[in-house]
């Protein structure tokens, strides 16, 4: 039996708006999970149903071998961590992290030992005594982790937490969250509609789009085997290219090139995927690019131009590679690494 069970889990609002379908998944024990999708495709709706905040209309959710579906949420076991960080601005930082564990009655003894150790792990010691009024924005997600963790609860559970960040404190922090999971060792499920961050935070990680889960796997399965053109052009930055074409007896043909021997019976409209990234210069290769701008990133340059009527093509390549705008590409795709969809409902094909 997996840690946490979610079977046909469904959430229907009095509007009848069908927010979450028929999920089902499991999360084992320590693991961390991240739900990714874009705004409004329903993760943050499934991850209350688990913390207790949102009622499940159908379905069953099992955590630890209990059904928790008419749990009290204060019963559940579980700590969450929100976007807006939800600390007490008239309480300490100490107090902020022991509030919780006074209601619950636990020792003064005791709550000053969980939160000492709490606040070396998240690096907060010297400001025990401050305001949150008087943290920036990195401490006062540390302070709302510290209340989590001095719990000790069964699960994790984050909602948006780094979305108030300024970029380089939120990659500084994504960091500290994936490491203090790790050393914690604490089950964990993470919502978040930034594909970067599921990437690099998830152990597995849900795509999920208008309340489905699109796919379910490790990060590398995901960006590597995409099932379906949304997964491939949500998973990936930038984003994948997108061709129109026509596959018939396995020749696919788009945008003024052909591929052969495409490992596909299907027959008929398709789009053609190929990431930025997998593709390279060639004498005579198949696709002809013209450069419109190029983004120099330092490592890499991010090449964007027109081939015959597709435009905003991109193209990534090494840093040390000089190309100017208006110059004529020619390229290649890597050892096949192309993906195929039916045009019509968005599955991959090949």
């Amino acid at each position: 039996m997996s840690f946490l069970e979610l079977n046909k889990v469904t959430k229907i609002y009095p509007n009848g708006t069908k927010a979450v379908h028929e999920t089902s998944m499991n999360v084992e024990n320590g693991e961390f999970m991240v739900f990714v999708g874009p705004s409004g495709c329903g993760k943050s709706t499934l991850l209350r149903m688990i913390a207790g905040l949102e009622d499940i209309t159908e379905g069953n959710i099992n955590l630890d071998g209990i059904l928790i579906n008419k749990v009290d949420p204060s019963e559940r076991d579980v700590a969450m961590v929100f976007q807006n960080y939800a600390l007490y601005p008239h309480m300490n930082v100490y107090n902020n992290l022991a509030y919780g564990l006074k209601n619950r009655g636990i020792s003064k003894e005791d709550i000053e030992k969980k939160v000492n150790e709490a606040a070396k792990l998240l690096q907060i010691s010297e400001y025990l005594q401050r305001k949150p009024s008087m943290l920036s924005g990195g401490q006062r997600q540390r302070v709302a982790m510290g209340r989590a963790i001095v719990r000790s609860p069964k699960i994790f559970l984050f909602d948006e937490p780094l979305s108030n960040l300024d970029a380089k404190l939120r990659i500084q922090m994504r960091l500290e969250i994936k490491k203090l999971q790790q050393k914690v060792g604490v089950t964990s499920i993470f919502v978040t509609h930034d594909q970067v961050e599921a990437m690099t935070l998830a152990d597995r990680l849900a795509v999920i789009n208008n309340g489905l889960i699109e796919q379910l796997g490790t990060p590398i399965e995901i960006y590597n085997n995409p099932k379906s053109m949304f997964v491939a052009g949500f998973i990936g930055s930038p984003q994948m290219n997108f061709l129109e074409g026509e596959l018939k007896n396995k020749t696919l043909t788009s945008e003024g090139f052909e591929i052969n021997n495409v490992t596909s019976d299907f027959n008929g409209p398709v789009i053609l995927g190929i990431r930025p990234e997998h593709m390279s210069q060639t004498d005579k290769g198949l696709i002809n690019l013209s450069v419109d701008l190029v983004e120099q990133l330092g490592s890499d340059n991010l090449i964007y131009g027109e081939i015959k009527n597709k435009k905003d093509f991109c193209f990534r390549c090494p840093g040390s590679q000089i190309i100017k705008k208006g110059s004529k590409l020619s390229l290649n795709i890597n050892d096949n690494n192309y993906y195929v969809f039916d045009k019509s409902n968005g599955n991959r094909v090949n």
